[in-house]
């Protein structure tokens, strides 16, 4: 991103599975939140220290611990709200205090602040993100687009050259694929910040995605 961009954006990998947490900030305030802070907290803190942002509060893509683990306890040390995911996602962050340890990880259940639904947005200084719930990974994950940049924090929905995995418990693949086919595509040509991996555009998965590609989806449907 550009520097007279609205917002700016940094990614810090964290935890066993690499999950990409995004420090994203508005550049006329300087402060900002953390999209799924799911572990490495002294990282993610050091990593804020040095963009010289001040954080307002956490943001919560879906309910998985490696995404949202540790976010309670951030929570609690600097004192920020947490707001997301969908509510359908409780089952999940009800598991966190089991979950985290079968993967060697530290986890705490949490509740968050805000749950959100479908249309909601959320501030992050005077930026304005939209939240867009996107079933299929898990029931409660939405994702959070930023429309004057085209930008996206889509967390484990879509991946460059791959989708979210559909095979955990209330999982649900067809789910996944209307998500990302009816309610991402339609945003444009959208950059996106995916939960892993590299980033990528939506227009470059329509073209070449394995599993959503336009080419894919077309053969699908006929």
């Amino acid at each position: 991103m550009t520097k007279e961009a609205p917002i700016r954006a940094a990614i810090v990998p964290v935890t066993p599975f690499q999950q990409n947490c995004s420090l994203i900030w508005c550049s006329k305030t300087m402060r900002g939140a953390l999209v799924d802070p799911g572990g490495e907290l002294d990282k993610l803190k050091d990593a804020v220290a040095r963009a010289g942002v001040t954080l307002e509060k956490i943001l919560i893509t879906h309910g998985h611990a490696d995404h949202c683990g540790q976010a309670g306890m951030l929570a609690k040390e600097l004192g920020l709200p947490i707001e997301g995911p969908h509510e359908a996602d409780r089952f999940w962050i009800s598991r966190l205090n089991e979950d985290g340890p079968r993967f060697g990880m530290e986890t705490q259940v949490f509740e968050p602040d805000r749950w959100l639904v479908d249309g909601d947005t959320v501030t992050v200084g005077e930026a304005e993100l939209e939240v867009i719930h996107c079933p299929g990974h898990t029931p409660g994950h939405v994702i959070f687009f930023h429309r004057a940049t085209n930008f996206a924090f889509v967390g484990d929905v879509l991946f460059e050259g791959s989708i979210g995995r559909t095979d955990f418990p209330m999982g649900n693949h067809q789910d996944l694929l209307d998500s990302i086919t009816l309610k991402l595509w339609p945003l444009g040509d959208v950059t996106f910040v995916p939960g892993h991996g590299r980033v990528s555009s939506f227009a470059r998965e329509r073209e070449s995605n394995p599993f959503v590609g336009d080419a894919v989806m077309a053969r699908q449907a006929g």
